[in-house]
């Protein structure tokens, strides 16, 4: 895997998050003038920011020490997820190839108490019910408030790049007994529980990401391979699926949009996870995150 260039990260501080820079498994604190604003706040005025990162000089920066990285946005309005936008991932699955023509599937994540940093701890119901499984995902960051953007433009409207892990329970997806057939999928339940969603370990801006359908992507569970893929394998690309997500709703600086995850998921092989695991993520040129699941 290609070393990390740099990222945008959030470290824990007692007055809250702190903005720093994030290199190869390090923290650096951020220079003047950014320090001092969240990822967020800078994301509000990415035009500006984006001009002012541009000249950032790595090889300056002073070393943060013992410091906890923390969730690098905190906290995007919405996190969009894609569903069944991997090839290889619907093969796996079962089901039909996708049309790389159709309108994506979309549905959403709760981004106040899903978001967790790239070591935070998932828990998990241990009392038989839950089924959780791991997807290895790029994230998409929007650094411009924009609506029915045209796929050539979505260029323009994104901030940069993350690594995410879509955490899903597939023991609670399907509800016996429901009204009726429409409401017999648990999507809030399935994909919203706690800390389901893994972001970090920075945001990695889009001008150091020159292929974002050209990144190797892999996961593993303790140390086992599970995932080994590319985001080449997307049914939709990066461009055009937030071109869609735009034209159902307006998108707005640090939104997140996942863009899917590749086969390997445990679903196929009723292969979840337990209490202890640990699960890492890695996506070329973006960087890194590992989170230990525990009992809720």
């Amino acid at each position: 895997m290609t070393e990390l260039t740099w990222a945008l990260a959030q470290y824990r501080t007692a007055r809250g998050p702190r903005t720093g820079i994030y290199i190869d498994d390090r923290l650096f604190a951020a220079p003047q003038p950014i320090d001092g604003h969240a990822v967020m706040d800078l994301l509000a005025e990415w035009d500006h920011w984006a001009e002012v990162l541009r000249t950032l000089d790595p090889s300056a920066l002073t070393p943060v020490a013992d410091a906890e990285v923390v969730a690098p946005l905190t906290y995007p309005s919405k996190v969009i997820c894609a569903g069944a936008n991997y090839y290889d991932h619907a093969d796996e699955m079962g089901v039909d190839r996708p049309d790389p023509t159709a309108e994506p599937f979309f549905f959403l994540k709760t981004p106040t108490t899903t978001v967790v940093g790239p070591s935070c701890e998932v828990p998990i119901f241990d009392d038989g019910r839950s089924q959780v499984d791991w997807e290895a995902e790029l994230g998409v960051v929007i650094g411009r408030r924009c609506a029915n953007v045209e796929p050539a433009d979505v260029a323009d409207a994104i901030a940069g790049y993350l690594v995410a892990n879509d955490v899903s329970d597939r023991g609670v997806f399907h509800r016996k007994g429901s009204v009726a057939a429409p409401f017999e999928w648990d999507w809030l339940g399935h994909k919203s529980q706690d800390a389901f969603c893994p972001l970090g370990p920075g945001l990695v801006p889009a001008w150091l990401v020159p292929d974002p359908q050209a990144l190797k992507i892999r996961l593993d569970v303790n140390g086992i391979v599970k995932q080994d893929s590319d985001t080449s394998q997307m049914v939709v690309d990066v461009y055009r699926l937030v071109s869609a997500a735009s034209r159902v709703f307006t998108l707005e600086p640090g939104d997140v949009v996942l863009t899917g995850t590749p086969a390997g998921v445990g679903m196929p092989r009723k292969d979840f996870l337990r209490p202890d695991d640990v699960v890492t993520v890695e996506i070329e040129g973006i960087g890194r995150i590992s989170n230990k699941v525990v009992a809720k």
